[in-house]
């Protein structure tokens, strides 16, 4: 299993920058975790829009998924558009993404598949399993094994036991760290710190953290530091890092 990151800016894209999205590879077949702002001109970098597979999106929120409306802009305005992608999410997740262009205007380019969070289910190679995750609307952590190894991804997530169950043993945490070291009140239980994280890691038994979706400008030397608790490697998602499992 190969995972590239496309974007890791929390909230919105800063210059260079792209929010959440994650290219994942295996046996040939090419998923998407997340789109959010700026990651389709990254994905394009890697692969061609008719080279998608499918697309698995956390939550509703613009920066884990808008740029899947260019991505469908990209299949279905094509000259010969490919087969309709398949597309998943937590029920409702997309129906303001889906409604941006004019009625039918993309029906044909996707193949939307509502799935609740908690829900197990196959995705071309992948075994995919998904926990219900803290957050201010609907949001599926997911784990993707295959071959043995196992990915989790948080989405946008409060510090829940659910993360420790999905996270258990797997060989990577890409986990949502908004903020370094304490969750504004505002935010509490519904997004974390890289603190959290780290915590979160341990708890997990995992074998390896990526801190992701830090808060646009934050200091990746700080949020590192704040996730120490956890003995194993850590790191900053960065556009670009690949990662093999």
């Amino acid at each position: 299993m190969r995972i590239t990151v496309l974007g890791s800016c929390g909230a919105w894209p800063t210059a260079g920058r792209a929010c959440s999205g994650f290219l994942v590879e295996h046996d040939g077949f090419r998923l998407l975790v997340d789109m959010g702002y700026a990651t389709l001109p990254r994905l394009l970098s890697h692969l061609e829009a008719d080279q998608v597979d499918a697309v698995w999106i956390s939550h509703g929120h613009p920066d884990h998924c808008a740029d899947l409306n260019p991505l469908l802009r990209a299949r279905a305005l094509a000259e010969e558009p490919p087969s309709p992608l398949p597309v998943y999410a937590p029920p409702g997740a997309l129906d303001a993404v889906l409604a941006l262009d004019r009625p039918g205007m993309l029906v044909e380019a996707y193949d939307l598949r509502e799935v609740d969070p908690g829900e197990r289910y196959a995705i071309g190679p992948f075994d995919i399993d998904t926990r219900l995750l803290p957050h201010w609307v609907p949001n599926a952590g997911i784990r993707l094994t295959a071959d043995g190894k196992s990915l989790v991804y948080t989405g946008d997530a409060g510090p829940s036991p659910e993360l420790a169950a999905l996270a258990q043993g797997a060989e990577l945490l890409v986990a949502e760290a908004t903020y370094v070291d304490e969750v504004p009140g505002h935010s509490a239980g519904l997004l974390s710190s890289a603190r959290d994280a780290g915590r979160e890691a341990t708890r997990a038994g995992v074998g390896r953290l990526v801190l992701t979706h830090l808060w646009p400008g934050t200091d990746p030397s700080q949020a590192l530091s704040a996730a120490a608790e956890f003995a194993g490697p850590v790191e900053v998602a960065v556009e670009g890092l690949t990662i093999e499992l």
